[in-house]
């Protein structure tokens, strides 16, 4: 592609509110020429030890979560160090931001702010090559094939998502059969839709949880596997077929450090590693599951060794506190065979060229990235180009309600209008032959 130069002329950041009415971090990076690129920063409810750091003001103000420091240190520090940058050297530009930043996780200037920094970036980069920010994304992350991903849709939501209203934190639908994006979206909002009915008839809530989903309140997840079913057949779908099911365990928010083991509350009963193992496996065995991530504790090497060895060639297994979007956390995994797939969170990570190099890894190592969205998310619909842009195959936004998770979807609604791009279908779930033989 041949560009032409594009420098800093400001950077500017503001405080704006998240899905979640919380404070988070936009900021706009203006040219000389005057484009301007604009990005704001997702912030996450289950949050992994190892994501790049978070800086909040902490104090009364917003229950200490406001983000002024961070707006402060783009405004004076990185605006300063940016100023007459080339926008079209993201490397460079994200190169420079962590060494004015000094710490292995962005602790000092805080990964908001220079995570905004280096989205915003990437956009007024594309905008003044007059290119789609997919296309540009691909050139950044090495020319890989764009395709649109198939999309993971929350139907039901617990844990840290639904004030622990069910021990998992989530249940989602993949419209397996699906040709085309438009296809897997109307697919998944009779899913939804038909999920709601069936609530209804059992005399369950339909709350709405952090990302749209439906918070039942189920007493077991078998409880709430069946209640999946019964939704894909509500919808007029096969199971196993038209459409199966992923799981987000969040078993970090299960893992009780003291007494070594994982504390299912609303089930009353605790499973050390072992039953925890066979509790999965069951769900695998019992129900068109395909995909789940964080079945166990962030620290559980062991586990998630045993775990994959067990289901690894039958199931996708993401690694989503697992690996942080982190590159040493990812090849431990990779060296030790534990999982088989990550969930790539840009802000997790804390820069854009950090997250393609963590993709582009996990390619490498065949392991599946997922793209991923945050409990408190933007209207910002950033993650839809990256995942078209690095050939994911999958996209996890949230339901298919509230403009924060539409805003992502309606993008890749817009995207699809290329024409040219491929749609992944159920590419990235090889093992995926094998579920439905068995459904």
């Amino acid at each position: 592609m041949t560009v032409a130069s594009a420098a800093v002329g400001s950077v500017h950041a503001r405080q704006i509110f998240d899905s979640r009415g919380r404070p988070t971090i936009e900021v706009d990076v203006t040219t000389t020429s005057g484009v301007v690129g604009r990005a704001s920063v997702p912030s996450g409810a289950s949050t992994g030890t190892h994501e790049a750091w978070e800086l909040r003001d902490g104090g009364d103000a917003y229950a200490g979560l406001g983000v002024s420091n961070a707006v402060a240190n783009v405004n004076g520090e990185i605006a300063s160090a940016l100023r007459g940058f080339d926008v079209l050297d993201q490397r460079g530009v994200d190169t420079v931001l962590v060494a004015l930043d000094g710490t292995q996780n962005l602790r000092r200037l805080g990964a908001n702010a220079v995570l905004g920094v280096s989205l915003a970036v990437s956009r007024a980069a594309a905008q003044s090559n007059d290119v789609p920010l997919y296309q540009w994304l691909g050139e950044l992350g090495g020319g890989t094939n764009p395709s649109l991903p198939m999309p993971m849709v929350n139907i039901l939501s617990g844990g840290l998502h639904a004030g622990r209203g069910m021990d998992v934190q989530d249940f989602l639908a993949v419209p397996a059969s699906a040709t085309t994006i438009d296809e897997a979206l109307t697919m998944v909002g009779l899913i939804r839709s038909a999920a709601a009915q069936v609530m209804a008839e059992r005399g369950l809530t339909t709350l709405l949880a952090d990302e749209g989903g439906l918070s039942p309140g189920l007493d077991s997840s078998e409880a709430a596997l069946e209640l999946m079913v019964a939704s894909f057949e509500r919808a007029g779908l096969s199971p196993g077929v038209d459409a199966v099911i992923a799981i987000d365990v969040a078993a970090h928010s299960l893992w009780d450090q003291q007494r070594g083991e994982y504390n299912l509350a609303r089930e009353g009963r605790r499973l050390g590693t072992p039953e925890m193992i066979e509790m999965v496996c069951s769900w695998v065995d019992d129900f068109p599951v395909v995909s789940i991530e964080d079945a166990l504790d962030e620290e559980d090497w062991e586990g998630w060794k045993s775990l994959t060895a067990r289901l690894g060639d039958r199931i996708n297994l993401i690694g989503d506190d697992f690996f942080t979007t982190n590159p040493i956390r990812l090849q431990r995994g990779v060296d030790e065979l534990a999982a088989n797939g990550v969930l790539v969170k840009v802000n997790q990570n804390g820069t854009l060229t950090g997250t393609l190099d963590v993709v582009a890894a996990a390619r490498a190592a065949q392991y599946v990235p997922v793209v991923s969205a945050r409990s408190g998310e933007t209207e910002d619909s950033f993650i839809s180009d990256l995942a078209v842009a690095t050939g994911a195959g999958q996209i996890k936004v949230g339901s298919v309600r509230c403009s924060d998770r539409l805003s992502k979807y309606n993008q890749l609604v817009r995207i699809a209008e290329n024409g040219s791009l491929p749609f992944a279908r159920m590419d990235a779930y090889p093992r995926f032959a094998s579920v439905r033989a068995s459904a």
